[in-house]
């Protein structure tokens, strides 16, 4: 059920990224009011927590595969290993055919580095969960610094000028003309040219991997085995995450941009709290859906999000194709020309074709389609994919606690 809310949170951002070229000002495109309004209240409601959720549920899934292993008995690291470069295979794919703001690579890459980590105790994993927040933190608080003072070391300045990563007028207008009219051949070109730097690790990699860790530590803490018996926690895990997440996502949606500037304070700052804000509002996001969900109703009414949530990889690269045959030249060519209000509409509708869709898949099958790809790739041997009623029983079961496969 909370991939199923991920995967609609990650569309709300993306909708933007597959409308635009990166760098170009919403604001002043669409100067209305109501997009305006749209705008911030993305940035208030949705930008990085969903990612943080998602981020967060991948360190959950490789404590929970691991516990099943040493169930069965069976090698984990060698298998888990397999799983990660089919997915580095998989997102590569993704980002050079149909869309550059791929993350399945990045979870793949970062994925290795998690595998150190598996067996260190609770403590240590919230200790390093600590440290590698507070790189973007010190990242961010630089540039606040910088743009109240004007005064940083010119090492500080180049490294900060990198992670910012600037988008000229010629960059932002080329991109532009390839994706609205250029064609297929020449998107894939642009994408080649920007594999190598998107495969290089930078900041935001830091504050993925310490939502990996907090995932890491939420299932090895068993969690989500039991959770009426971790229920004052999540009680205590909603209240501050909703204090903090109110007070810090306030400051981003009034600095009105995901990227640090060099001069405005009020960016900077918006900025600086949201490294912890999205995170605190997500850990609010997902322990109100778990406080429901221990409600015979409300599980009912959130079933069809865990069937999204069992497809997550397939619906994830679904709304790609589905977006960039909106946005690009070899479909609907509305590239630069859709503003957040109308995008939040087109993002609605897209979820709501996915959730009946998904419900409709599993009614006959064990995996979403490309779920089934990676299953069948990493054991190097077909999967069986049908399901009979009786296995399709026990699925439905237990899709939303422990699902089968988790990204």
């Amino acid at each position: 059920m909370l991939r199923g809310v991920a995967i609609l949170g990650i569309l709300i951002v993306n909708m933007g990224l597959f409308s635009l070229p990166e760098g170009l000002p919403v604001h002043q495109l669409w100067p209305n009011a109501v997009d305006g309004a749209v705008e911030r209240l993305i940035f208030f409601f949705a930008q990085e927590k969903f990612k943080a959720l998602f981020s967060f549920l991948f360190g959950l899934g490789l404590a929970v595969q691991m516990i099943r292993a040493e169930a069965r008995g069976a090698q984990f690291l060698p298998l888990y290993a397999r799983r990660l470069c089919v997915l580095f295979l998989i997102g590569v794919g993704h980002f050079l055919l149909l869309w550059d703001g791929d993350i399945l690579h990045d979870y793949a890459e970062t994925g290795f580095i998690l595998l150190l980590f598996r067996r260190l105790s609770l403590k240590p994993l919230l200790v390093w969960a600590g440290v590698f927040l507070a790189i973007p933190v010190f990242f961010y608080g630089l540039t606040t610094y910088y743009s109240i003072t004007s005064r940083v070391s010119p090492p500080l300045k180049s490294w900060i000028s990198y992670e910012a990563e600037p988008h000229d007028q010629e960059t932002i207008d080329e991109t532009r003309r390839i994706y609205s009219r250029g064609t297929y051949g020449e998107m894939i070109t642009l994408r080649a040219r920007e594999l190598h730097g998107d495969l290089t690790p930078d900041i935001d990699d830091a504050y993925v991997f310490a939502l990996f860790l907090l995932g890491l530590y939420a299932g090895r803490r068993r969690i989500f085995h039991d959770i009426p018996a971790h229920l004052p926690f999540i009680r205590r895990v909603q209240r501050w995450g909703l204090g903090i997440g109110i007070a810090g996502n306030a400051a981003f949606a009034v600095g009105g941009s995901f990227d640090p500037s060099p001069t405005s304070v009020t960016q900077n700052v918006g900025r600086l709290c949201l490294v912890v804000a999205a995170p605190a509002m997500t850990f609010f996001y997902a322990s109100t859906v778990i406080l429901l969900t221990q409600r015979e109703i409300w599980q009912r009414r959130f079933a069809p999000l865990a069937a999204v949530g069992r497809m997550a990889l397939s619906n994830y690269l679904l709304q790609s194709l589905i977006c960039t045959t909106i946005f690009y030249s070899y479909g609907l060519a509305l590239f630069g020309k859709v503003g957040p209000s109308l995008g939040l509409l087109f993002t609605i509708t897209i979820f709501l074709i996915q959730i009946p869709l998904s419900v409709w898949w599993l009614r006959a099958f064990q995996f979403g389609p490309v779920e089934w790809l990676w299953r069948s790739l990493t054991y190097w041997q077909r999967q069986p994919m049908r399901v009979s009623t009786g296995v399709a029983h026990v699925g439905a079961q237990h899709a939303a606690p422990l699902p089968r496969e988790v990204i």
